[in-house]
């Protein structure tokens, strides 16, 4: 009995009171409430104020707003009560092979609603973790029912996506988004939350950084780091995630240039075993470096080559003190070669 009270308690609490992740509690629910690609949204507005939209397709990184784009145009088109009789939304989590597009897919945009206007909506998110097969299928199912039912297709990578099906699609690329564009939502999100969140500027900056443009991304650095830390500096956001700070990458690459091999070696493994780096992280961050670094391009054409080669060998599970042995290596040449270059 308490159970069932405790359920029918939490089901009457509206969604924002709940102990929701920032990222769904912050979902953009209208077309405006959603911060970038404003050319594509405008479109999409005047397809659905024309009454003329198309079959769609969103590609594009995660975390730029394709997903949330649809669902706001599809609560703008439908009214709540509407909504579940009007919309079908299948996942990759769902299965979505050639059964399932014969079957309650066909049936969904085969059937007319009685006493409502407009068409069905059919929305399938990451549509290119279907078969080959259950997207030929689509094809004929797209055509066949246009008059009544419209398709939106989302995806990570066009290329997985059937030309047939993306001739039939009005395609929209959504592209990452710029830190101009996140840090206002962060700040939005930031205000919105009851506690204070006590955040530094260039624990911002670091957020937007290592997000990369993807805003999913950025909302939940910005959650683990002030609920495990209580402050968002740039060393508490980068020790959360478990990327190597930046003044540590400055010293590795300081070491490996300026000291003899033995004892940068011996230091960059022991900073790694303290911090827990990864030496993949180490690379990724130090090629960022060398393009600051003022070698002459032949130099540096060489010293890529070889962090390519330590990366892939890394890649095929190679041991990585030895490969960290071989990076520290590389470094060293190139210094002896920019040595002997100068005089």
């Amino acid at each position: 009995l308490t159970v069932t009270a405790h359920m029918a308690s939490t089901s009457k609490t509206p969604l924002q009171a709940r102990n929701l992740p920032w990222v769904e509690k912050y979902r953009p629910q209208t077309l405006d409430d959603l911060i970038s690609h404003k050319d594509i949204l405008s479109t999409i507005q005047r397809f659905i104020s024309e009454d003329r939209l198309p079959h769609l397709l969103f590609y594009g990184p995660p975390g730029t707003g394709k997903t949330s784009t649809i669902l706001a145009c599809a609560k703008q088109l439908y009214k709540d009560k509407e909504f579940n009789s009007m919309v079908l939304e299948l996942n990759a989590s769902d299965d979505r092979g050639i059964d399932v597009v014969r079957g309650p897919i066909l049936s969904f945009a085969s059937t007319r609603t009685i006493f409502k206007k407009g068409f069905k909506l059919v929305i399938l998110d990451e549509a290119d973790a279907m078969t080959q097969d259950a997207q030929n299928a689509l094809r004929r199912v797209i055509e066949k029912f246009t008059e009544n039912t419209r398709f939106c297709l989302i995806c990570n990578y066009l290329s997985k996506i059937i030309p047939a099906l993306q001739s039939r699609c009005t395609r929209f690329r959504f592209g990452p988004l710029s830190q101009d564009q996140m840090i206002p939502r962060l700040e939005h999100v930031i205000q919105q939350e009851k506690y204070v969140i006590d955040i530094t500027p260039d624990g911002m900056k670091a957020i937007v950084t290592l997000s990369s443009g993807d805003m999913r991304r950025s909302l939940n650095i910005l959650q683990s780091t002030s609920m495990a830390y209580g402050k968002v500096t740039e060393d508490t956001v980068y020790t959360c995630t478990g990327h190597p700070l930046r003044s540590d990458i400055a010293n590795i690459l300081d070491w490996s240039l300026n000291k003899d091999f033995t004892s940068a070696y011996n230091q960059i493994l022991q900073l790694k075993t303290l911090k827990g780096l990864a030496l993949h992280d180490i690379l990724t961050e130090i090629h960022l470096l060398v393009h600051r670094v003022d070698f002459p391009p032949a130099i540096r054409i060489g010293l890529l080559i070889k962090l390519a080669d330590i990366e892939h060998r890394l890649a095929s599970g190679t041991n990585e003190k030895i490969q960290l042995s071989s990076m520290v290596a590389a470094f060293q040449a190139v210094r002896d070669l920019v040595v002997s270059e100068a005089s």
